[in-house]
């Protein structure tokens, strides 16, 4: 009989997920990815082609940024949380694009607390892995 050994390779993001979901949650979950990620990369690429001030711009392209990062599911809490804050900021100072970023920032943070799924880049850099020993 063959055992196996745990290795906690992404022992810090392990710690705030005990699973990657798979299946019809993942999938739910990479769909939840796809909607926030281009609707950050939308607005950030939007803003570039008229963008009115610079403050705004660079709010705008840091978005955008966090939107490849989550699009990706690279970093997921964190660029989530970073996205909601930074959207909810953009709710207050552009009360215009109020409705939107509202939207973007619960979303943002509702991947941040979820995690990223099984198919992202984190689940394949911090999921658990498995060494099995060779056979004797």
């Amino acid at each position: 009989m063959r055992g196996f050994f745990t290795l906690n390779a992404g022992y810090p993001l392990q710690r705030l997920f005990s699973t990657f979901a798979d299946g019809y949650p993942g999938g739910g979950i990479f769909l939840l990815r796809v909607l926030t990620g281009f609707g950050l990369i939308h607005r950030g690429i939007a803003v570039m082609t008229g963008a009115p001030s610079a403050a705004p711009l660079l709010l705008y392209l840091i978005g955008a940024g966090a939107g490849l990062l989550i699009l990706g599911g690279l970093w997921t809490p964190v660029v989530g949380l970073l996205a909601g804050v930074l959207e909810i900021w953009m709710a207050f100072i552009l009360p215009g694009t109020a409705g939107s970023a509202i939207s973007l920032a619960v979303l943002s943070v509702s991947l941040a607390m979820i995690g990223p799924g099984a198919w992202s880049i984190d689940a394949r850099l911090y999921g658990r892995k498995q060494i099995l020993p060779p056979d004797p």
